[in-house]
């Protein structure tokens, strides 16, 4: 199997790309205070999918998907900030977060299935 095999991969490449569409709309004090915060932590989401991916011991590879998840909770609360100060349009807010919501469900599959592989 391929790391762009891999749906979790896959989905947090894709709410990633979503992050940075609204990323590109701050203007460059947003950037700064919050965005940058909130780019890289929507980021590191898949980046450590990635880097887990790599690592051969179950325990090593769910170290980085563990970091994943608290990235991806890190992702939640800036969207929830950039809605709260009404930098993000609620409805786009909403949107992402649900996309987040989304891959934490699919995320914690991942790292269950993980969790398993030492027991084949």
């Amino acid at each position: 199997m391929e790391l762009g095999d891999l749906e979790v991969y896959k989905l947090a490449r894709i709410i990633s790309g979503k992050g940075w569409a609204l990323y590109e709309q701050f203007d460059w004090r947003t950037r700064k205070v919050i965005g940058d915060q909130f780019i890289t932590a929507i980021d590191s989401i898949a980046a450590n999918v990635a880097e887990g991916f790599g690592r051969f011991h179950y325990l090593d590879r769910n170290k980085f998907n563990y970091n994943a998840r608290g990235s991806l909770f890190e992702s939640i609360h800036w969207v929830d900030v950039l809605k709260e100060r009404g930098i993000v349009d609620g409805k786009k807010a909403e949107d992402l977060v649900g996309d987040l919501r989304n891959l934490l469900v699919r995320l914690n599959g991942y790292i269950a299935t993980t969790k398993n592989l030492h027991k084949s």
